[in-house]
């Protein structure tokens, strides 16, 4: 069967059968059933699910990581193809079948065919969605074990022409930091408000005042950054007022400093509604993905590998960054390397938004996918 059948035919079985973070046992499996298959070394279990897979070719000491998410998202799938989610409740809906199989699909062409002289590290990452699989595989000793001079991820983007490459050098995608603010007040008989303090005003005010620390905060400019409260919970009833509000959410930017701006006026803010209401609080907040930054030399590479694929029209080497964020930052931070864009396209279930119920990965993309890898590995590693 041609390389271009089995990919798709991967990418369906993947898409059929997903498993959330750490639960990828089935997904591991296949991963390392293929790569025995085309003669690569195996290492499962690499930060609990995770797999490595290695090729050697040549005399040199060089070596490349190339990595891909393996899991999958608690939504369910609303579309009726044949390959549709087998597993209630849960599908691949930000396309890391996509990605695994276009991984598997480079390690296939490159160990049929090793025009590279060094190591290649194909890199199996469980648990994406919540920002601990690139720490757990790090903690089990990814880069320690194994000599690992640049790492290169690769995502779809729907809305982006299919097959079209993004990158841009320093900062392509948003750090995510979450936050909690606990509102502690005396609550009451909803008849009788004027004899406690009442938590729900004050989250109501403290809801609306968050909203102007991007806009007069922060410069337009220089620090671009999202904020966004997305529960705001009581232990009130219909005829009770609440004695306890918890409001949560996330903000996302791309510098330290700019974080650092946020979080005070996230405080005094907070600090100084409940002080005119007479109401304690408790605040915090914990960065739960780092800032994706991509290193100069190596975001070159891969433009290069991209062009070489498609063609220059076709790849933009300074896209905007975007406000999404992923664990491939911890990576980063430990190992140079340059994080892509690949379009996923519009219309139809491939112009969806990443984790929307109806989207699907781009069947199409994935042999241009499985070339950027393979001449990002001969550009590198030549």
């Amino acid at each position: 069967m041609p390389i271009t059948q089995k990919v798709i035919q991967w990418r369906h079985h993947l898409h059929q059968h997903p498993e959330f973070g750490f639960e990828e046992t089935k997904t591991a499996a296949f991963i390392a059933e293929k790569l025995n298959e085309f003669g690569v070394e195996v290492h499962q279990n690499i930060g609990k699910t995770g797999v490595v897979g290695i090729l050697r070719n040549g005399t040199s000491q060089r070596s490349i990581g190339l990595r891909a998410d393996i899991d999958a998202l608690k939504i369910e799938e609303q579309n009726d193809f044949a390959h549709s989610s087998t597993h209630k409740g849960m599908m691949h809906a930000c396309g890391h079948d996509g990605h695994t199989t276009m991984l598997l699909g480079a390690a296939h062409e490159l160990a049929k065919n090793p025009n590279f002289d060094g190591t290649v590290y194909f890199i199996f990452q469980p648990a994406e969605e919540h920002g601990l699989g690139a720490k757990a595989m790090i903690a089990d000793g990814l880069f320690t074990r194994w000599q690992i001079d640049a790492v290169y991820g690769m995502h779809n983007l729907p809305g982006l022409d299919a097959g079209h490459f993004a990158i841009r050098p320093h900062f392509i995608m948003a750090s995510e930091s979450n936050f909690e603010i606990d509102i502690l007040a005396t609550g009451g008989h909803a008849a009788m408000p004027h004899r406690y303090t009442d938590p729900m005003v004050v989250g109501a005010q403290i809801v609306t005042a968050l909203q102007t620390i991007v806009s007069r905060n922060l410069s337009v400019t220089e620090e671009a950054a999202v904020l966004s409260v997305t529960e705001f919970i009581t232990n009130g009833t219909v005829n009770v007022v609440p004695s306890h509000v918890k409001i949560k959410g996330d903000t996302r930017c791309y510098t330290d400093a700019t974080l650092q701006k946020i979080e005070a006026a996230m405080k005094r803010i907070v600090a100084g509604q409940c002080l005119s209401a007479g109401v304690d609080y408790k605040f915090k907040i914990s960065t739960s993905f780092a800032t994706t930054v991509n290193t100069a030399t190596e975001t070159t590479q891969a433009i290069a590998a991209a062009t070489k694929v498609v063609g220059a029209a076709k790849v933009n080497g300074n896209c905007a960054p975007i406000t999404f964020s992923e664990d491939f930052a911890f990576m980063l931070d430990k190992v140079k390397g340059c994080y892509i864009l690949i379009g996923n396209g519009f219309g139809g279930n491939c112009g969806q938004p990443l984790h929307n119920a109806h989207y699907d990965f781009n069947d199409g993309i994935l042999m241009t996918g499985v070339r950027y890898w393979v001449a990002l590995v001969e550009g590198e590693l030549k």
